[in-house]
């Protein structure tokens, strides 16, 4: 067998079932559809002679452990993917394969010049000449994140079923549901999982290593207001939508997500719904830096204070809760993994590229659960949305690197 023979048709099979997760929803996992794939990755686990197989009570994380053959002290590593997709439509996804794309040509996913793929507007299609890039016809997302990683690890198995000669340490695989929803790994069982460190194959181009994301959270704001008829309204009506608006004018100005790049933090408003009577504005707050988010969540409660003390009474009320922190607090005491992917990487000719994500993933908050979880690319570009694509040579790279951040892994502890 191929090295990579397997990963293509993994691949297109995994995105055609709708796994989308369910951001309403307070069950774990948070829809039917992806217990069901989970289920089905097991088995599939379990036939490439992967052992201990089980789902987590708490957290609904398929994990099972592929057995050392190498007869050393290598630690055991541990390899994450998500099988959860975005909040867009997944349903029927029709992937389809362009071979040898070169890297000018717009590519027509409908076939009728409604849904156009262009380096126009996407100058990461200028990468990609020579590639095989897989697509979906424009009426879904394609599943890239992450099902993208999740086809990489199977074929790692696949490679280590087929070649029992190739020396290895205990291997920790575990497939996660709702890290699109950010709770997935609110539950994880680190305990269970039970490794020295992890990494999580839910990055996007080739090179990407992460171990720097931001420190998130929810900020809801209720405003009770006294709605009253317009006609005797003066002194009386309090508008809660419009003191919804004068609370989002005292943040400051500039500090929105369009606004801000790199290490620069934001105050992002996502949903305002209400009436004069009562209002809901809900904010996401991020920032790398720890203090300045601290700083960002207790000006938002200053702002309300401060309404409040002009009211002559409490109508504005603010409910702050943490989603993750940045990972780099953990990382940057222990940077082994960080170091072995990174020399893995080179040793394969793929150069780092290392940055600040402005966002998160499961490794920011497994990381402070005792396992520190960088991220690695896994192919995806354009992830969420009907333009998402990947190409099948940036995932047989990313095959590569685990192969070599094991063998790594086993020669350098033994």
């Amino acid at each position: 067998m191929a090295k990579y023979e397997t990963l293509l048709p993994r691949f297109l099979r995994y995105v055609k079932v709708n796994t989308r997760s369910n951001p309403n929803s307070s069950t774990v996992p948070t829809d039917p559809k992806e217990v069901e794939f989970l289920k089905t990755l097991a088995k599939e686990l379990e036939e490439v002679g992967v052992v201990d197989v089980h789902t987590q009570p708490s957290s609904g994380y398929v994990v099972g452990t592929l057995p050392a053959n190498d007869d050393g002290n290598t630690p055991v590593i541990g390899y994450i993917s998500h099988v959860d997709t975005a909040d867009f439509n997944a349903e029927n996804i029709q992937p389809q394969v362009h071979k040898n794309y070169d890297g000018e040509s717009d590519i027509d996913l409908s076939g009728d010049g409604k849904w156009v793929l262009k380096p126009s507007v996407f100058p990461s299609l200028k990468k990609y000449a020579g590639h095989d890039l897989v697509t979906t016809d424009g009426l879904t997302l394609l599943g890239a994140d992450d099902k993208s990683g999740v086809a990489d690890i199977m074929t790692m198995l696949d490679y280590y079923k087929e070649h029992p000669e190739v020396k290895h340490g205990e291997i920790r695989i575990g497939f996660a549901p709702d890290e699109e929803t950010g709770t997935g790994a609110d539950h994880f069982d680190a305990k269970d999982f039970n490794t020295k460190y992890a990494y999580t194959v839910d990055g996007g181009p080739l090179g990407e290593l992460e171990y720097e994301t931001f420190n998130a959270a929810q900020a809801t704001i209720e405003i009770q207001g006294n709605e009253v008829h317009t006609a005797v309204a003066k002194g009386l009506m309090v508008n809660a939508l419009q003191v919804g608006i004068d609370y989002h004018n005292q943040l400051p100005e500039h500090d929105r997500p369009e606004e801000t790049e790199d290490r620069e933090g934001f105050y992002h408003l996502f949903k305002m719904t209400g009436t004069p009577d009562h209002a809901q504005l809900v904010y996401i707050i991020r920032d790398h830096d720890r203090q300045k988010f601290e700083e960002r969540k207790q000006t938002m409660k200053d702002i309300a204070e401060k309404m409040n003390a002009e009211f002559g009474e409490d109508r504005v009320n603010v409910e702050v809760h943490d989603q993750y922190y940045n990972m780099r607090e953990i990382l940057e005491k222990d940077m082994t993994p960080v170091n072995i992917a990174k020399k893995a990487m080179e040793n394969l000719d793929i150069k780092p590229d290392i940055y600040p994500v402005r966002g998160g993933t499961d490794g920011s908050k497994i990381s402070f659960m005792g396992i520190p979880t960088p991220n690695l690319f896994a192919g995806g570009e354009n992830m969420h949305s009907r333009y998402e694509y990947v190409s099948v040579q940036t995932m047989e790279r990313a095959v590569d690197l685990l192969l070599e951040i094991n063998r790594i892994n086993t020669e350098e502890n033994n």
